[in-house]
């Protein structure tokens, strides 16, 4: 077993910033095109591919050879000769769509239903591109806004009184005096008002939230959100969800069923491997809304803020209850080098500053790491050093339970 270098896709998705992904690299962009996320994984949308000398050899063909030594055997045994996460550098330069994604039985039950009717996995109308869950935790590499499950029933409330379009008078009375029940219906009219009067709706959410920038973020995110989505209804949503700015090094997860959406910012993205979305607006694509009101959950939501914790020498964690990845932080002090457990999992590795190294039980052959690289390093591999003055995030799956 050896660690190996990956390289890896990067995802030219519309809202993606031009510059960040490229400067993190140390790679040019002369077209400045968007590059929204860069990938690490075994997804077939964007695989990673493993770099051994001069060989190139996909992610997951590595796996299928050697999936014991690469992927560890608790992970075979509970997800088979498959990485059960998508390690990812998110970098958003304008909102992404407003989203939940499905519990593990809806991801089963839809996955199944939608190939019975025989839709196609490439679909744009398809909401289940696999049978599995989605659950994810999001780590600031700069601040990074977003919104984050619903606010208290009477805080939306305060927040939609100015600015609530007249077209969802009825739905914001029920709101009022029906806080459980209303908030899904007042959704539900948000969601179904007739195309043909979105854009007059959003306009007028403009002209009332326009005057009020100064009172809070939230009326400049919607000002903002109208610009960028000019007949959307989602251009209401920082007034229901939570507004939440992540400081460089804070985190969030994100369960099943928890509508959000991720506004501006760079950060380190961790989730279990799926392509599962139900939309909900701030989007041009396909919005299922019946399937969308089964699968998220109208319940108040408290944010929780992670910040990292000690979990040993250098390192530090965040708390996550996903059984398929946690996320660490490795800045090892200078002159005193990390060194890694010897029983783990497989685990892949982004240096996202500074300049140092790494190499296999801190005594063989040193691989150089700076801004930008990332590493496999197979469960296999019996300990391995790092060292320098680096900051490196770990994405691995958790020991317990083995």
């Amino acid at each position: 077993m050896q660690i190996y270098r990956l390289k890896n896709v990067i995802q030219p998705y519309a809202w993606g910033s031009t510059t960040a992904i490229t400067q993190m690299l140390g790679q040019p962009n002369p077209t400045h095109q968007p590059q929204a996320e860069l990938w690490m994984g075994t997804h077939p949308k964007g695989p990673s591919i493993v770099v051994a000398g001069d060989d190139r050899v996909p992610l997951q063909q590595l796996i299928d050879r050697q999936p014991i030594d690469i992927l560890g055997q608790y992970v075979v045994r509970r997800f088979g000769r498959a990485l059960p996460y998508l390690f990812k550098v998110l970098a958003a330069a304008q909102p992404l769509s407003i989203q939940a994604h499905p519990s593990k039985r809806q991801a089963i039950e839809g996955f199944d239903r939608e190939n019975r009717e025989g839709k196609a996995l490439d679909a744009p109308d398809r909401n289940y591109r696999d049978d599995n869950h989605k659950p994810e935790i999001i780590c600031a590499l700069t601040p990074f806004w977003g919104l984050n499950g619903f606010r208290p029933s009477a805080e939306a409330v305060r927040l939609l009184t100015p600015v609530c379009p007249h077209d969802l008078d009825d739905a914001f009375k029920d709101l009022k005096t029906n806080p459980g029940q209303g908030l899904r219906n007042f959704f539900e009219a948000m969601m179904t008002i007739a195309a043909d009067k979105r854009r007059a709706v959003a306009q007028e959410v403009l002209d009332k939230a326009r005057p009020l920038v100064d009172t809070s973020p939230l009326y400049q995110w919607m000002v903002d959100l109208t610009g960028a989505y000019p007949a959307d209804m989602g251009v209401l949503s920082p007034a229901l969800l939570n507004l939440v700015c992540l400081e460089p090094g804070q985190a969030m997860y994100l369960h099943a069923g928890q509508l959000h959406a991720y506004l501006d910012g760079v950060g380190i993205e961790l989730m279990a491997n799926s392509d599962n979305v139900l939309r909900g607006g701030l989007t041009p694509k396909h919005v299922d809304v019946p399937e969308l009101l089964n699968v998220v959950r109208f319940e108040e939501t408290s944010i929780k803020i992670l910040d990292p914790r000690p979990v040993g020498p250098a390192e530090s964690g965040y708390d996550c209850p996903a059984e398929e990845f946690s996320l660490t932080v490795i800045r090892p002090p200078i002159g005193q080098p990390y060194v890694s457990h010897s029983i783990r999992n497989v685990e892949m590795l982004l240096c996202t500053a500074g300049e140092g190294w790494i190499k296999e039980g801190g005594q063989g052959v040193s691989l150089t790491m700076k801004k930008g690289d990332s590493f496999l390093i197979p469960a296999g591999l019996l300990s391995y050093a790092i060292g320098g003055s680096v900051i490196v995030y770990k994405a691995a799956v958790p020991q317990l339970n083995q």
